[in-house]
């Protein structure tokens, strides 16, 4: 792994990044040594001073996990970051695009905990049973480490990329609707930009909060109750701007929006 006081020092470039809305380049052209390992452990320095900060966690994000989201990142997978309560809006809200960097739009899910959820032999079923309701929602993507040659260290080390969650007001037990099935029809400005369906993640979306949590067990840690899964995009990401209107409909989950200012 890369040395302790290069990790250490990497994570406070992502958070000087984060709070001056900059950039920085890329990890892996300047340390192309560094693993995947390399880059958890540098999420995890940010994450933990963040904490420390007073940020409260909320839950976690799952990324690259639909054929649609690798063919647009050429990375084929999976990842997961950190959500803190100051990154959730409601459906409506109207949304600074200034405080992100590179601004972009997912269709997802999120799944509530009802209980924990941890691995290694995690199954759909298991998953499934853990999860309270499902809620449709849309990612912020949000890049501090330049775009052009990105990997999946990269990304990983930048909290998978993540900036916020607009969460809808539709609220869903998994017996209540065929998960699989739920469409995503994304707008900008009144235009038809994106579409797809649940099943392109994973073949069931749940299926990757399962992989999360069998994830997290070779690092002693579980998923716990009340903690919020967004379990990643079945569209390709959009492009938005301030001055933008984002709307999504979920059909039986109903729709969000949002807009950029």
């Amino acid at each position: 792994m890369l040395p302790e006081e290069t990790i250490a020092a990497l994570a406070a470039e992502l958070a000087e990044a984060e709070a001056t809305r900059g950039m920085i380049p890329r990890i892996t052209a300047r340390h192309p040594e560094a693993t995947v390992e390399d880059s958890y452990a540098i999420q995890g320095v940010w994450r933990d001073k963040a904490l420390a900060a007073g940020r409260k966690l909320v839950g976690r994000k799952i990324g690259l996990t639909s054929r649609a989201m690798q063919q647009a990142t050429g990375i084929t997978e999976p990842d997961y970051g950190v959500m803190f309560e100051d990154t959730v809006y409601p459906s409506g809200a109207r949304i600074e695009a200034g405080q992100f960097s590179n601004v972009r739009i997912e269709v997802e899910l999120a799944f509530v905990l009802r209980k924990p959820l941890a691995g290694p032999d995690c199954t759909l079923e298991d998953a499934l049973d853990a999860v309270d309701y499902a809620v449709p929602a849309l990612e912020i993507l949000n890049s501090h480490i330049e775009m052009d040659g990105r990997t999946i260290v990269d990304t990983i080390a930048d909290n998978a990329a993540y900036g916020g969650m607009v969460l809808g007001d539709t609220r869903k037990r998994p017996d209540e609707v065929d998960l699989r099935w739920v469409p995503g029809l994304l707008y900008k400005n009144g235009q038809i930009e994106e579409t797809g369906v649940a099943a392109g993640v994973l073949d069931h979306p749940v299926t990757g909060v399962a992989w999360l949590a069998n994830k997290f067990a070779a690092h002693g840690a579980r998923l716990e109750a009340g903690e919020v899964i967004l379990a990643g995009s079945f569209t390709r990401p959009m492009w938005v701007d301030a001055g933008d209107d984002v709307r999504c409909d979920f059909g039986p989950m109903g729709e969000v929006a949002c807009s950029f200012v």
